[in-house]
């Protein structure tokens, strides 16, 4: 009997350990097509991380077509887009409390709203409400060279004080960040 349980013991812990190499192998044979991204960025004593999947232009009208005006959307795909802030921040002149968060936007033309939502983990879609919103932005886009796939990254990052953007096609969308 202990040879029988040593045995399904062994098998156990054999199928513990090959599982991970059987799926990191079905996952290089069939990758998704938004690959997942990170970047974070020092800003003096707090650390900035972002969290996403990268989803790929692919010759799409973008901005009023594919995501369209008017309409609250996360930029990324599978789970939603999600910011760590280490210590409290300021963004965009508001004051901001440590912590994990998705980031959710709502386009348009000429002005956007970006969104800091509380819930957190979630799926990319639906949009979890305002109810659970931590902060809203109004923000201006600007023009910018084509980025085929969407894109998170610190233009600048000085002292106390970053610019953070989102970045797909040729629209850009600054934020400020500053440490107090």
């Amino acid at each position: 009997m202990r040879l029988w349980a040593g045995r399904k013991i062994c098998s156990c812990f054999m199928l513990l350990c090959i599982s991970p190499l059987i799926a990191a192998s079905v996952w290089a044979q069939n990758p998704k097509p938004s690959q997942p991204g990170s970047v974070m960025q020092q800003v003096a004593g707090t650390k900035i991380t972002i969290n996403y999947n990268r989803p790929v232009a692919r010759g799409r009208e973008l901005f009023g077509k594919l995501v369209p005006y008017g309409t609250v959307w996360n930029p990324g795909a599978d789970d939603a887009t999600n910011i760590t802030f280490s210590t409290a921040v300021t963004v965009n002149g508001q004051k901001f409390a440590a912590g994990s968060y998705t980031i959710w936007a709502n386009p348009g033309p000429d002005e956007w709203t970006w969104i800091f939502s509380k819930a957190y983990p979630v799926f990319h879609i639906p949009y979890p409400g305002e109810a659970k919103d931590a902060l809203r932005l109004k923000v201006k886009p600007r023009a910018a060279s084509h980025m085929e796939t969407l894109a998170f990254y610190f233009s600048v990052a000085d002292g106390k004080k970053a610019e953070l953007v989102l970045h797909w096609g040729t629209v850009a969308v600054p934020i400020q960040i500053e440490v107090p």
